[in-house]
């Protein structure tokens, strides 16, 4: 028998701790909350990211009375990223969410097919993408999509 041990490096940080690029992208991500349609849950998540070319995409997640057909924040940024721009790899995604009485103390993580598709990403350019939570009391700085899905599922697992 063996063991396996994984470990993820979180680094909690403030806004003003941030470089003017990653204080931007979570500015824009919370700006971004307000493109939500949340008429079902009132969760309100907005994501930006950062191209290799230096343009930035926002996302809102965006509900539907049948609710496999929502979208969560994460999604809409890179699929809209990609659609625009699809030979440019992602370099930061901000990731800020708030309910009907304001934002979160803590950050969220995103969904599993959030981690699973910004993985993808990942793989796909050969590039990693720094990941910013945004929480009003901290915001958790990753240096790789990867840390939030460490037994990974990608293009070479089916090889």
């Amino acid at each position: 028998m063996k063991t396996i041990d994984i470990k993820t490096t979180i680094t909690v940080c403030q806004t003003e701790d941030l470089d003017t690029s990653d204080r931007e992208l979570i500015e824009q991500a919370i700006a971004a909350t307000k493109n939500a349609y949340a008429e079902y849950s009132h969760f309100r998540v907005g994501a930006s990211v950062r191209l290799a070319n230096g343009k930035t995409v926002i996302g809102a997640n965006q509900e539907n009375a049948a609710f496999p057909s929502s979208l969560c924040a994460e999604r809409t940024a890179i699929f809209a990223a990609q659609a625009q721009y699809p030979d440019q790899p992602i370099t930061a995604i901000a990731i800020a969410a708030r309910k009907e009485d304001g934002f979160l103390a803590e950050p969220i993580s995103p969904c599993g097919a959030c981690r699973q598709v910004m993985l993808g990403i990942e793989d796909r350019y050969k590039h990693k993408m720094k990941v910013l939570l945004y929480g009003e009391n901290g915001i958790y700085c990753l240096s790789s999509a990867s840390e939030l899905l460490p037994l990974s599922f990608i293009d070479s697992s089916m090889r």
